[in-house]
């Protein structure tokens, strides 16, 4: 478990990555990325997440260069969106991102959704970006166990991470209890429930208890159930706050009634149903 912000945790191919981060999914292009991400890296942040989809790339790689902070402390993830996918246009794609990031490599790339009959040659191609040195380590992004299984069967990198949706709603047990087994580290994405959480009676409870928000015990529990995370926010009060949950520590009989929680209940797209555009 990680104990301050810019702790790691060890892939299972020996890269350390970042237990938390700053998400950047729907941030606006330009001036509001560019900025989010100088303070998120300001207040002691090293891990961004963005994606192709998110269409801030550019932005993302100009608040890192302004940042002031060496390229080599900053990790780096992003996706490969789902019309993108396919071997050669995985590479192309990768190209893109690299050039819009403004950097000759990146520290994590995903396959943001399990896309039927495509995901493998996908794969084939983030191997070669592997092998090749282009990106440090390789991983999926919305995958289900059988989507795991499936990609793991024919290939010849094991994943480091599957990044979901997770949050006390939607615990993932069935996930969670395969990626352990296989050493594929979970990633949660949306851990907040894009917000549904905040008044949650049990996590008010116990925000008090603590003198702490219901968003700080959620991310809390995220850290202390050994989930990477990675919260959005655009303003430096919410991404200093965010990261201020490492002065406390959840009792097991809080972990517990957080878990409890849980109703299987998406904000977003079960990877089964989704529609590829």
């Amino acid at each position: 478990m990680i104990t301050n912000l810019q702790d790691t945790v060890t892939l299972n191919n020996g890269v350390n990555m970042p237990g938390f981060g700053l998400g950047v999914y729907k941030v606006e292009d330009g001036k509001t990325v560019v900025n989010s991400v100088k303070t998120a890296i300001k207040n002691g942040y090293r891990s961004i997440d963005t994606a192709s989809f998110y269409d801030n790339e550019e932005g993302v790689g100009q608040g890192i260069k302004e940042s002031g902070i060496p390229r080599e402390e900053i990790f780096i993830t992003s996706k490969v969106w789902n019309e993108e996918q396919g071997y050669e246009s995985t590479m192309e794609a990768f190209e893109r991102s690299l050039k819009k990031l403004n950097t000759n490599y990146l520290d994590l790339y995903l396959i943001h959704w399990p896309v039927k009959g495509m995901y493998k040659d996908t794969w084939r191609a983030m191997e070669k970006l592997y092998e090749e040195g282009k990106v440090r380590a390789i991983g999926v992004s919305n995958f289900h166990v059988h989507h795991l299984q499936d990609l793991m069967k024919d290939s010849n990198v094991k994943p480091v991470i599957d990044q979901v949706e997770f949050h006390p709603h939607l615990t993932q047990a069935e996930l969670r209890e395969f990626c352990e087994k296989e050493n594929i580290q979970l990633e949660a994405w949306s851990p907040l429930k894009r917000g549904q959480l905040l008044d949650d009676p049990t996590l008010i409870e116990i925000a008090e208890k603590h003198g702490k928000t219901a968003a700080q015990i959620i991310l809390r529990w995220n850290i202390q159930s050994n989930i990477i995370t990675i919260p959005k926010s655009i303003t430096e009060q919410r991404i200093i706050e965010n990261a201020d949950i490492f002065d406390f520590k959840l009792t097991e009989n809080e972990m517990e009634k957080i878990n409890d929680l849980n109703i299987n209940d998406r904000v977003g797209t079960n990877p089964d149903s989704f529609d590829v555009k």
